[in-house]
């Protein structure tokens, strides 16, 4: 993450947070308290101050892990939704991480941590990719992680998210850019830890995607920006493309960094930077909401997936509707009142230079 962002990012937030208050009623409201539903925490750990990346696990219910951004060290917290306090730490061995960005849990059960942020905008020749697998017993630990080597077709790129496919085991990786000229890559079926592994461009992506997360069942993709969020359907087990299908609401955060699905396969979660940042699940509707969870089948059922967690079946989008129209809303509203921010701090940085 830049300076830039940093600086941005906070005077925003701490603005928004000061005054500019949206109605949540303005599109499905954040999940309620519930026997399945995740409930808001706030990140208690004073070590944890720039979560950059969020997973839910699949071995520990109600556990969530998380990282800071640069400058901390080869670190990987476990935070139990329940009461935010971290219950674990897991230290990486022989790795001194540049620019760790974000987390994901595969279908083996291993935990992929991305050191894949390039603040230089495509300087660094290569990226690396950390694996190691969730511990049985939450508690301390050291661990030997497998470490990947990464390299993108088409030369360096800057990224913040990735994805781990929970029926494949495939990596993919979204990079960032300010120009809307950022992609979607897919990584060999199979990484290798003896060479060099490519990542290959598969899709656009039109925004600063900041985080990213499948659903249990694969069908779904969620790209985060730090003020919006987009749904896809997941075609033909990426070869074949996503399909955008609309905006997802998010919370008004200092600075959005991380997103994720929770086990329900209803509810995404959204991280923040921050000290005792915290993370606020939101219910996704309409065909933003996964095949298995629409069905009844529970988040991680196999539904209407295909084997590879393709959703092939076409539908309304996510921005039409009810459900839709008030995502509209809600995003119309969150873009003009960043305007408004924006422009206030421009005037203040002027009349300070004045």
């Amino acid at each position: 993450m830049s300076v830039r962002a940093r600086a941005v990012g906070a005077g925003v937030g701490a603005v928004l947070f000061g005054g500019v208050i949206l109605a949540q009623g303005a599109g499905p409201a954040v999940a309620a308290a519930g026997a399945k539903s995740p409930e808001k925490f706030t990140i208690e750990d004073p070590r944890i101050t720039e979560s950059s990346g969020l997973a839910a696990s699949r071995a520990h219910k109600n556990i969530y892990w998380t990282h800071n951004d640069s400058d901390d060290g080869p670190y990987v917290y476990a935070v139990d939704g329940r009461t935010g306090k971290t219950v674990a730490t897991v230290t990486l061995r022989g790795i001194d991480p540049r620019d760790v960005e974000a987390v994901s849990v595969g279908p083996d059960g291993d935990v992929y941590v991305g050191d894949i942020g390039d603040n230089l905008d495509g300087t660094w020749p290569e990226v690396w990719i950390y694996r190691f697998p969730e511990p049985e017993k939450l508690r301390d630990t050291t661990v030997t992680p497998t470490r990947y080597t990464v390299r993108y077709e088409g030369g360096p790129r800057n990224a913040e998210s990735l994805m781990v496919h929970p029926k494949t085991g495939r990596v993919y990786i979204a990079s960032k850019s300010s120009k809307g000229k950022g992609g979607l890559y897919a990584g060999p079926r199979k990484l290798t830890a003896s060479g060099v592994n490519t990542f290959r461009r598969i899709a656009g992506v039109d925004f600063e995607a900041t985080d990213g997360a499948f659903s249990p069942d694969g069908t779904r993709l969620v790209l985060r920006a730090y003020f919006s969020a987009t749904a896809y359907r997941w075609k033909s087990g990426g070869d074949g493309g996503i399909e955008r299908l609309g905006s997802v609401p998010v919370p008004l955060q200092r600075q959005g960094e991380s997103v994720t699905f929770a086990p329900d396969g209803r509810t995404v979660l959204f991280g923040s930077e921050g000290r005792a940042s915290e993370v606020e699940p939101v219910e996704l509707s309409g065909s933003a909401l996964p095949s298995s969870a629409r069905e009844g089948g529970g988040g991680g059922g196999d539904g209407s997936a295909g084997s590879d967690g393709s959703d092939d079946k076409g539908g309304r989008g996510a921005g039409e509707g009810e459900d839709g129209h008030s995502n509209l809303l809600l995003a119309g509203a969150t873009f003009a009142g960043a305007v408004v921010v924006w422009a206030a701090l421009r005037r203040g940085v002027r009349r300070g230079r004045g």
